[in-house]
């Protein structure tokens, strides 16, 4: 294991419990800040189409955010976990059509875009655990989103990328790695931060 794999466990452990200690209560506030300050970005306001994610378990909550867009009539897309954990898309289409998936995740039940999909997306939301301050973020280690933001790399497309988080994952640094993007904003339920390219 590199100091940059053991560095990374450590504080994703570190982080993980500081999640476990949240109360309902703190959770369903957090996801109602962090909706309301997402909708507010320009990025959003004006886009077409956005890659986000439905939340599980303690990370930031991401319904009320997706609902919001979906209801301004913004295309959502949602991934879809394949079986190498890369991600295929599906439009969402209100939370009636959301249906349990692998790992406790929600999916929708529509049809398959294709891994590319998430490259023609305005705004790409993403999960993680922390984002230091040159926009480098950590992700939960699967490797799932480091393979669409290579895709959209690859693509020549430069959607906004925005990890939404709880305020204390704004951190000093995270440990870097070559595969690694940085994001261009955080959104968290006290503010936005930006991150100079």
């Amino acid at each position: 294991m590199s100091d940059h794999t053991s560095e990374k466990a450590l504080l994703r452990r570190t982080l993980l419990d500081a999640r476990k200690q949240l109360s309902d209560d703190e959770l369903r506030t957090a996801s109602l800040a962090l909706a309301d300050r997402a909708l507010a970005l320009p990025e959003l306001a004006a886009a077409g189409t956005v890659a986000a994610y439905i939340s599980v378990g303690r990370e930031p909550g991401t319904r009320a955010l997706v609902h919001a867009l979906y209801a301004r009539g913004v295309r959502v897309l949602l991934p879809v976990l394949l079986a190498d954990n890369d991600l295929d898309w599906a439009p969402y289409a209100g939370p009636e059509h959301l249906v349990p998936a692998g790992r406790g995740l929600l999916e929708p039940d529509g049809e398959r875009l294709g891994p590319d999909a998430v490259t023609g997306a305005d705004a790409v939301l993403l999960p993680g655990l922390a984002v230091d301050a040159r926009g480098m973020r950590l992700g939960r280690g699967g490797g799932s989103y480091d393979r669409v933001l290579a895709r959209i790399e690859a693509s020549g497309h430069a959607p906004a990328l925005v990890v939404l988080l709880y305020a204390n994952e704004v951190v000093a640094r995270v440990p870097e790695e070559p595969h690694d993007h940085p994001v261009q904003a955080v959104v968290t339920p006290r503010g936005v931060t930006r991150f100079s390219a």
